[in-house]
């Protein structure tokens, strides 16, 4: 029997091949916000459902203006999609690198959406045994040739993070290899801090440099399909606008954008959850150092490798799926095998159940 892997939005799969109601799963794998949607979009968007009987504004003026206020950039630096994907797959239609550096392991539609291009990827080797913490001199000497550096902070899976000097460094050691930088930050709003660790206040100095957000995770949004992007290459920002279509994002997503991004008691709650969930896991798994080891999280999930036993991440799927509970096994990514495992924070009953199901497939 083929070993089946699943992505954290293959519900339909799930319910299918184990005969689990999809609306009864706990998705562990799709690191997305446990609160669920923002509190004002749940009350006020219904208000506004009339937007659909008009075209969105071309420009999306007042979002770009909304988006700069939560990021604290100028609106001119902004540029709109049909989530992250979309951008990703437009810098890359822009681009055209010949020649692109990913650091993994790590999400693979980068990758993919290169290769759609024609663009050849290669990936620097984070190493487990830094605990997936980058070598900055290492990066530096494999930069020859490349034309864009792709880089996820916090990482996905490892939920590492690169702190905004070392990444200042990267910038500058990249602009003068004429090598554009695209950072991922689609979960640096769940970073114990991230106004200190975003890359955003840096793109006003770097225009090489491409940042991407989105409100999938952290505003529990993924069905929306909004995402954005900042750079202070006006260039740049105007060749992807040429080659994007029109109104990518409907009337409705831009409403909810506007709205979400304003609710601060919303944004307070879910920082608070994720820190605190973040640091009472660890500790309950500091007790289990001789079965488990994990890499610190900055993010909203955390990696784990399974030592000193028999147990695959595939049994712990098995087990955990059985009692509603779908985790991510990590074996698909590049540089990982069978050990290793990644969940998302949820809420503490059900990391309460998740953790039992873990440390019964480890006795």
């Amino acid at each position: 029997m083929t070993k089946q892997h699943f992505h954290g939005s293959d519900l339909e799969k799930i319910e299918a091949i184990y005969h689990i109601s999809k609306e009864d799963i706990v998705n562990f794998a799709a690191n997305v916000n446990p609160i669920g949607i923002s509190y004002d979009v749940r009350n006020e968007l219904p208000k506004h459902i009339d937007a659909i009987t008009s075209y969105p504004d071309r420009d999306y003026t007042a979002l770009r203006k909304s988006i700069a206020k939560y990021v604290h950039t100028s609106p001119d630096h902004i540029l709109v999609g049909n989530g992250s994907t979309e951008l990703i797959s437009l810098v890359a239609q822009v681009m055209h690198p010949h020649n692109a550096l990913i650091l993994g392991p790590t999400y693979s539609e980068y990758e993919h959406e290169i290769s759609l291009c024609g663009g050849t990827s290669h990936y620097f080797h984070l190493q487990e045994e830094q605990d997936f913490v980058l070598d900055l001199k290492a990066l530096q000497s494999s930069l020859a040739g490349v034309d864009l550096l792709v880089i996820c902070n916090p990482n996905n899976p490892t939920s590492s993070q690169i702190p905004r000097d070392t990444m200042r460094e990267i910038l500058e050691y990249c602009k003068q290899q004429n090598t554009y930088v695209m950072v991922d930050e689609t979960y640096v709003e769940f970073a114990p801090s991230a106004s200190e660790l975003t890359s955003i206040p840096l793109a006003d100095n770097y225009d090489n440099l491409i940042v991407l957000r989105g409100v999938s995770k952290f505003f529990a949004s993924p069905g929306l399909r909004l995402g954005y992007c900042i750079c202070s290459s006006q260039a740049l920002l105007q060749q992807c606008n040429e080659h994007k279509n029109p109104w990518t994002i409907n009337s409705l997503a831009v409403e909810a954008g506007e709205i979400m991004l304003r609710d601060t008691a919303y944004i307070k709650d879910t920082y608070e959850l994720i820190d605190s969930e973040r640091t009472r896991i660890c500790h309950i798994l500091d007790e289990h150092a001789d079965k488990i080891k994990y890499y610190p999280p900055s993010a909203n999930f955390i990696l784990l490798r399974l030592i000193n036993t028999t147990v695959t991440a595939q049994d712990v799927f098995e087990q955990a799926i059985q009692k509603g509970l779908m985790i991510r096994d990590c074996s698909t990514f590049p540089y990982l095998d069978d050990s290793f495992l990644r969940f998302c924070f949820m809420k503490p009953e059900d990391n309460d159940r998740l953790l039992e199901v873990l440390f019964a497939c480890l006795q």
